[in-house]
């Protein structure tokens, strides 16, 4: 089978055809049609000359046959599936989900682990968001890494958190830069001399970060402060208990517990909100506080459905005619 092919016509609105194989093999048929009905009409031209016999209007009588090898030829380029690419307004947001995944989401205080725990929470998030918003996956530990980008198709991301799996330490600061990243589409690093950079204003991007608040990192307020000036919210979701579990790490057993002072100030700071893992209901109204911007991107639009019709009312046209003027279907 033969990939989509693109085609630009001369007034700039590209074309895309599924199958130009089944093209290639109709524009042969309609070829070998058409050089079928001149060899014939030429037959029978020369056979009533031989005759005496002098034609009225003969291509009159020979338009049936032309809108009849038409309606072939409109009905291959139909079936070779022709999509117009048009450029289609729609009002749009952006949500990251940036997902803890170091050693300390593998605690079982939060059955079965907090990490499984955090991947329902953010399953059940994406679940609830509507089709405006696109939402992409960060998974983050010392360091952040885009697995899915932000998309319409929330499937993606269905996928993405699924793939998700234990390593590493964990760099809150590092969650937020990648996340970030992902919004601005440049990869977003803080100063060493304590400035926030500045990357732009981006108020229709929000950061949904889930984790246990456990941070090996010393950036976290100005990673904060650069989505703060960026008019980014980053809403935590805490992943874990107070109590706390204990983790095996390359052999040692560490006491992990949720740290939630550190999740509220990364909320607070950005103007987001803190959510206990136990109340991700309460994240549903996220979308609502993004300010969705006007987008337009190409998207297909079939074009098979028209050129059959058209094609359709060819050949009915041309066996009309064919019949009416000379008794005969073909």
């Amino acid at each position: 089978m033969t990939g989509p092919l693109a085609v630009t016509p001369a007034e700039g609105v590209p074309l895309t055809l599924s199958s130009p194989l089944l093209l290639v093999v109709g524009v042969l048929i309609t070829v070998a049609l058409a050089w079928a009905a001149v060899v014939s009409a030429r037959r029978r031209t020369a056979a009533l000359a031989a005759a005496g016999v002098v034609v009225q209007g003969g291509r009159r009588t020979s338009l049936g046959t032309v809108l009849t090898i038409a309606g072939v030829g409109v009905l291959a380029l139909a079936t070779a599936g022709p999509a117009a690419m048009v450029p289609v307004p729609r009002t749009a947001g952006t949500v990251i989900l940036a997902i803890d995944v170091s050693n300390s989401m593998g605690a079982d205080d939060v059955a079965p682990n907090r990490l499984a725990a955090a991947q329902r929470a953010a399953r059940a998030f994406v679940e609830a968001q509507p089709d405006s918003v696109d939402i992409g996956v960060v998974a983050f530990e010392r360091g952040a890494l885009t697995t899915a980008r932000p998309d319409a198709d929330h499937t993606i991301a269905l996928k993405a958190i699924e793939r998700l799996k234990l390593t590493g330490g964990t760099s809150l600061g590092t969650a937020i830069t990648g996340s970030l990243s992902a919004i601005t589409g440049k990869q977003v690093v803080l100063d060493r001399d304590g400035d926030a950079p500045d990357i732009g204003y981006w108020p229709s991007a929000t950061i949904v970060m889930f984790s246990d608040g456990h941070n090996q990192g010393a950036d976290v307020e100005q990673a904060a402060t650069v989505a703060q000036k960026a008019g980014v919210h980053v809403h935590t979701v805490g992943i874990g208990t107070a109590t706390g579990a204990a983790v095996q790490v390359d052999g040692f057993h560490l006491q992990t517990a949720l740290d939630e002072e550190t999740l509220t100030l990364i909320a607070r700071t950005t103007g987001g909100g803190y959510h206990p893992a136990s109340d991700t209901a309460s994240l549903d109204g996220v979308a609502d506080t993004i300010d969705l911007r006007l987008t337009v991107s190409d998207e297909p639009l079939p074009l098979a459905g028209g050129l059959i019709g058209l094609a359709l009312a060819l050949l009915t046209g041309g066996a009309a005619l064919t019949v009416l003027r000379s008794g005969r279907v073909i």
